[in-house]
C-alpha cells in the first residue's frame, strides 16, 4: 500500500513558517473559488484552515472507517516536516463521513460521499496569538525532500505575502425563503409510532430528524455564516468543509464525539434539551426543571450507558463524570463528560467507528434505530449528525458531531434539526424542540424565524 501511494503521489513535504496578520478568517476570504475547510475549538483556543488540495481520500460503504485509516497511515508513513518549530503546524487532514454508510449522494449531498477527507495545499493554524501557514506537496520519487526546501520555502513567503493583503470579498445581503417538507401531521404520526414500538419493547429511543429548505438571492455568503456563529456560539467546534467551490457543509456543533491524543480518549453524552431563560432566575429555573425531568434524564442515561458500553472494551480505565447542564445561546442540554485511557492507541478512526452513531443522534438498539430513520425521514440526512473533524500525521484527531449544520449550493441551503424519541415523547414538544435548534443555522444565514 505504501509503494502504492509513493509511486502515484511520491512524498509528502510540508514546510511552515510564521505567517503574522492572517487569521483563519482571513485565509478563507482568500480562498473564494477553491476548496476550503475550517476548524474551530474555543475550548483549545486552537483555529485551522485550508485551501487548496494537496491530497483527497475518499472511501464508500460498512469499511469506510478503516478505509480512510489504511489512506490516511499511508500518506503519513513517510512524510517528512521541514520546519517542526510550532507542532500544531504539521499537516492533518480534514473532512467528514456520511451518517449512514451506505449512503448515496443526492442532490444536496452531490459533493460529498460517505467519507472524504482532504490534506490543503495550504494550511494555516492559530495557536494563542501566534498564526502559523504550512504548505503541503509531494517530491517526486526518488527526489531529495531536503534539496526542494529552498523552492518551498520561497514560494510559501509568496503565498503569506498575497494572504497579508487585504481580501476582496466584501459582505453580502441575501433575501431567503424558507420551506419545511415534513408536515405537522406526518412528523406526530412518525413520533406516535416510535413510541408505540418503544412502549412495546422493541426500542428504547429513534432521534427523529426533520429538513428546512432556504433558497437565496444572491448566492449565500458562507464567510459571513461562520462570523454569525462565532459570536453567537463562541463554546461551540465550528466547522466547514468545501471541496468544491459553492459546495459547503458548516455549522457550529456543541458535541465533541471524539477527541484522542495518544492513548487520551475524551468524548461526551449531550441529550435533553430546553429553552434559555429570559432572566437569570428563569434560566436557572429552566435548567433545574431539565436535571429534574424524568424524561430527559431517561433520554440522556440511554447515551451515558450505550457509551460507556461502547468504550470500555477499548479502554483500559473509563471516567464518567457528573451529569450537568450545558448551556448555549438558545438552549440547554444535560452533559455528561467522558474520558479515558485507551489500551491500543491507534488513533481516532477506532474510537469514532465505534461510537458513530451515539444514541444521542441515532437511538437504542442502534440497527433498529437507523432502519426507521430511513424509513421514517423523508430525505437522506447526508453527513448531517455524522462526525465531522481532522486527523494529524499520529492518526489522533478530533471530531463533532455534525449538529446545528447546514449544506449549501451557490443560492440553496439545506438545515436539519432533530429530537430524541423515547416512551414519554410529546409529538408537539419534540416539533417545538426541533424548532429552537433550527434557530442556529437560520441566525447564521441572517434568516430570522
Amino acid at each position: 500500500m505504501q509503494d502504492t501511494f509513493q509511486r502515484k503521489y511520491g512524498q509528502l513535504i510540508s514546510l511552515s513558517l510564521p505567517c503574522p496578520g492572517v487569521s483563519p478568517a482571513d485565509l478563507l476570504r482568500h480562498a473564494h473559488g477553491q476548496s476550503r475547510c475550517f476548524w474551530e475549538s474555543a475550548r483549545d483556543g486552537v483555529a485551522f484552515a485550508g485551501m487548496g488540495i494537496a491530497v483527497e481520500l475518499m472511501a464508500w460503504g460498512a469499511n469506510r472507517f478503516a478505509a480512510i485509516e489504511d489512506q490516511a497511515r499511508d500518506l503519513f508513513s513517510n512524510a517528512i516536516m521541514l520546519d517542526e518549530r510550532e507542532p500544531l503546524a504539521a499537516p492533518r487532514l480534514f473532512g467528514g463521513f456520511a451518517f449512514h454508510d451506505d449512503f448515496v449522494p443526492d442532490l444536496a449531498w452531490a459533493d460529498f460521499p460517505p467519507a472524504h477527507f482532504v490534506l490543503p495545499h495550504y494550511q494555516l493554524v492559530r495557536v494563542r496569538d501566534m498564526f502559523w501557514l504550512t504548505l503541503n506537496v509531494h517530491a517526486p520519487p526518488g527526489e531529495n525532500p531536503h534539496a526542494l526546501e529552498a523552492d518551498l520555502r520561497e514560494a510559501l513567503q509568496a503565498q503569506i505575502d498575497r494572504l497579508q493583503a487585504p481580501p476582496a470579498s466584501p459582505p453580502r445581503r441575501s433575501q431567503a425563503r424558507v420551506h419545511y417538507p415534513m408536515p405537522f401531521a406526518d412528523w406526530e404520526a412518525a413520533v406516535r409510532q416510535i413510541t408505540s414500538r418503544i412502549r412495546a419493547g422493541d426500542l428504547k429511543k429513534v432521534v427523529l430528524a426533520r429538513l428546512a429548505e432556504a433558497t437565496f438571492a444572491p448566492a449565500i455568503d458562507v464567510d459571513q455564516a461562520l462570523v454569525r456563529l462565532e459570536r453567537a456560539y463562541p463554546d461551540t467546534y465550528r466547522f466547514l468543509f468545501e471541496p468544491r467551490p459553492g459546495h459547503a457543509f458548516f455549522g457550529a456543533t456543541p458535541e465533541l464525539l471524539a477527541q484522542v491524543d495518544g492513548d487520551q480518549v475524551a468524548t461526551m453524552a449531550l441529550a435533553g434539551s430546553i429553552r434559555r431563560g429570559a432572566t437569570p432566575e428563569e434560566d436557572e429555573r429552566m435548567a433545574a426543571a431539565l436535571l429534574d425531568s424524568a424524561k430527559d434524564r431517561n433520554e440522556h442515561q440511554i447515551v451515558v450507558d450505550q457509551m460507556r458500553a461502547r468504550l470500555t472494551p477499548l479502554t483500559s480505565r473509563l471516567d464518567v463524570g457528573a451529569t450537568g447542564v450545558i448551556a448555549l445561546s438558545n438552549i440547554q442540554h444535560l452533559h455528561t463528560p467522558i474520558s479515558g485511557v485507551l489500551r491500543e492507541p491507534r488513533g481516532i478512526l477506532p474510537v469514532i467507528a465505534t461510537l458513530h452513531p451515539t444514541p444521542a443522534l441515532g437511538g437504542e438498539p442502534r440497527d433498529v434505530a437507523m432502519r426507521l430513520i430511513s424509513i421514517l425521514e423523508p430525505a437522506p440526512r447526508g453527513w448531517y449528525a455524522a462526525p465531522v473533524g481532522w486527523i494529524d500525521q499520529r492518526l489522533d484527531g478530533q471530531f463533532g458531531v455534525a449538529i446545528r449544520s447546514a449544506v449549501a449550493q451557490d443560492t440553496r441551503a439545506w438545515l436539519y434539526a432533530g429530537a430524541g424519541i423515547v416512551a414519554e415523547s410529546d409529538p408537539q414538544k419534540e416539533w417545538d424542540e426541533t424548532r429552537l435548534k433550527f434557530r442556529p443555522m437560520l441566525h447564521a444565514l441572517n434568516v430570522e424565524r
